[in-house]
């Protein structure tokens, strides 16, 4: 006997007007409800989200990536979850491939690889891809976990995911200055993050973390075939690694100087 479900998608946002529409419409036809949580944005994200009658709308005080994950899912009325950011998009084949699922859940949770377009190029390469994500799931036995901004849907119990067939569409950044930019936000709260769970960094990680980075990136993850994007891609993903581990022994030394006051 098929064991059909309801679907609530949770999606969280902060001034994502270019993107939320695409994102909520590749939603249309899979969730029985949208669960939208704005962190208070001041562009249209806010009323273009309302003017879809599936959407259910929420404003949250961000605290965390984790933490407003956690808060979507908890308003998800329906025995299971999928989550998507807002700048991703269901495509044609995973939207098949959740659509005869739905019609008989009989896993846990299921993952799919997400492909990441970068300012107009698909990337395949460069440790992108095939980036496999855990986002469908029943919602009593998922929690979102990890270190922000770097979160995942950690499945509660020891069975592994079911891996379904097709892409997650990731529109991530639209020129490099933007991938610039979110790198520099990011390592600044992966920093906070990793002092915080007593991780330390040295002058020996700042040196050596960029160049092992690069290389993993670019030659074992094969960034070198994604051409000029795959060596702009890893070049940046080394300077993550290197404001990271910099950011990190900032930390160290600015605790080592308030102690010494």
């Amino acid at each position: 006997m098929a064991n059909s479900v309801k679907i609530s998608a949770a999606i969280i946002c902060f001034n994502e007007e270019d993107k939320i529409s695409r994102c909520l419409n590749s939603l249309l036809g899979i969730a029985d409800e949208i669960i939208v949580v704005d962190s208070f944005s001041t562009d249209k994200t806010p009323s273009m989200a309302q003017s879809y009658q599936e959407v259910i709308f929420y404003e949250n005080k961000f605290v965390g990536h984790i933490e407003q994950k956690n808060f979507a899912l908890s308003l998800c009325t329906h025995d299971v979850v999928l989550s998507l950011d807002a700048d991703e998009v269901i495509g044609s084949e995973l939207r098949d491939s959740i659509l005869a699922v739905k019609k008989n859940f009989i896993a846990e949770a299921y993952s799919f690889n997400r492909l990441t377009d970068y300012a107009g190029f698909w990337v395949r390469h460069s440790g992108w891809y095939p980036d496999v994500k855990l986002r469908l799931a029943r919602k009593d036995l998922v929690v979102w976990s990890g270190s922000n901004p770097h979160d995942y849907l950690h499945l509660k119990s020891n069975q592994a995911p079911v891996w379904l067939k097709g892409d997650l569409l990731h529109y991530s950044y639209d020129s490099i200055s933007d991938h610039i930019e979110q790198t520099n936000k990011f390592t600044t709260i992966a920093a906070k993050s990793a002092y915080e769970a007593g991780t330390r960094s040295s002058i020996f990680k700042v040196i050596t973390r960029p160049p092992l980075k690069f290389l993993k990136d670019y030659v074992l993850k094969r960034g070198f075939l994604d051409g000029r994007y795959g060596l702009i891609i890893c070049t940046i993903n080394a300077l993550s690694a290197f404001l990271k581990y910099s950011k990190l022994l900032e930390l160290k030394n600015q605790s080592s100087l308030e102690r010494e006051r």
